[in-house]
């Protein structure tokens, strides 16, 4: 499997471009540079190899037995320094970052993130509230002390309605984006390496944050879009299938390098979690519309579920290692003051694409690679954080949003 990622021609032919979008997501610019090296060396030794085959072949014509033998020493030499040039060309090319879009805000980190917009009441309650953790063990609806002997630090059990909250939010959003054209699917949660490679998740990786499984060389997923963006993978779509949406669910997982002593109780950030997850394929013309259009979706969503949340325009120094483009929906948490990210949504333009080699085909006969992006609809975990928190009562006691109200048959817990 050749993983792409970066255009290779954008490379080449605007290398200054490519250098200062690398540089703004915080990636050595020089990367560039080794790249372009290798890359020139690769060409020639990939131009002077098919002239020594054509020689070769010659000689093989004209019975030349003493001539094509000596070519055929040269060749072999060539395409073993071919073959060397191309791993370490193809090895930079994993570490450069796609490069972010122009509407991108310029900075260092979160800290340069942009508010679009604030969305809905913040609850008064008259009265201090109380952290989701404190609602639920009251409540009977998390265990993280039954989970933590059994599984270790960083997992949970959800328990009585808590588990039919879930089941509703799943519910809500597969019901709400099935309306909208998107196709509903349970993908795998173990991925091979190299598909992993190929979805840009090169640094999840690195760091360690996935968890693998040696025996079987396969990585548990950390987001449904690892497994569900994949599933073209080697195909050429037609023009008019697109956009191609899709809604899946799976569980993820997650080690939470470099986040140790954040968070460390509760269900916020945790090794396994479930998650439904917009996926789609779309037209290099129609992706930043696609785009906008699921941060509507993602709205909608929040709207109907009556929590308090944000959109916030990501930062480059901020954005993930695949993305052009990234939008977050923070929600807010009365026990903590402050609004907690819940969604995001990304486009990876072509990035994606080229990496798992998905293209379509244009009217005119024509292929290119197509534009791949993904969101999140509910990370459930977080999600009933907010509503744990939004929705309490005086009395401890935790309202039920409307919207769920008749799949979880009550009103209140409590």
């Amino acid at each position: 499997m050749i993983i792409r990622m970066l255009d290779i021609n954008l490379i080449r032919k605007e290398p200054e471009k490519v250098k200062k979008g690398v540089a703004a997501k915080g990636a050595d610019p020089k990367l560039v540079d080794k790249f372009l090296k290798l890359d020139e060396e690769w060409r020639a030794l990939t131009m002077e190899t098919d002239g020594l085959r054509s020689e070769q072949k010659k000689f093989g014509v004209e019975k030349k037995i003493k001539e094509a033998s000596k070519v055929k020493e040269e060749i072999k030499a060539k395409e073993s320094r071919l073959a060397e040039v191309g791993k370490e060309r193809e090895a930079i090319l994993l570490q450069i970052p796609n490069v972010p879009l122009s509407s991108v805000p310029v900075g260092k980190s979160e800290a340069d993130n942009k508010v679009l917009r604030e969305v809905g009441k913040k609850p008064d309650f008259g009265f201090l509230p109380k952290d989701y953790l404190t609602l639920a063990h009251n409540l009977d609806l998390i265990d993280t002390e039954r989970a933590a002997k059994v599984s270790g630090s960083r997992f949970g059990y959800l328990k009585n309605e808590a588990v039919i909250l879930e089941f509703a939010l799943v519910d809500l959003a597969m019901r709400t984006l099935v309306k909208e054209k998107f196709i509903p699917i349970v993908p795998p949660v173990l991925v091979r390496p190299e598909v992993m490679r190929g979805m840009g998740k090169v640094k999840f990786l690195e760091d360690k944050d996935a968890f693998h499984i040696p025996e079987d060389n396969l990585y548990l997923v950390g987001s449904s879009e690892h497994s569900i963006g994949p599933y073209h993978m080697d195909e050429v779509l037609k023009d008019n299938e697109l956009p191609k949406r899709y809604v899946g669910f799976s569980t993820c997982f997650r080690r939470e390098a470099g986040s140790y002593g954040k968070d460390t109780k509760g269900i916020l950030r945790v090794h396994q979690f479930d998650k439904v997850e917009m996926l789609v394929f779309a037209k290099p013309e129609d992706s930043e519309k696609e785009h906008r259009g699921m941060v509507a979706l993602q709205e909608r969503l929040m709207r109907a579920l009556e929590l308090p949340y944000r959109v916030v325009h990501i930062s480059t120094g901020d954005m993930t290692f695949a993305d052009a483009e990234q939008f977050d929906i923070e929600t807010w948490l009365p026990s903590e003051g402050r609004y907690r990210e819940t969604q995001s949504c990304s486009n990876t333009t072509d990035y994606q694409a080229r990496g798992i080699n998905v293209k379509y085909r244009r009217m005119d006969g024509k292929t290119e690679f197509l534009h791949m992006l993904n969101a999140t609809v509910f990370a459930i975990g977080r999600t009933l954080i907010a509503i744990f928190e939004n929705y309490q009562t005086k009395d401890g006691k935790i309202e039920i949003p409307k919207v769920l109200q008749d799949y979880v048959g009550k009103k209140i817990i409590g």
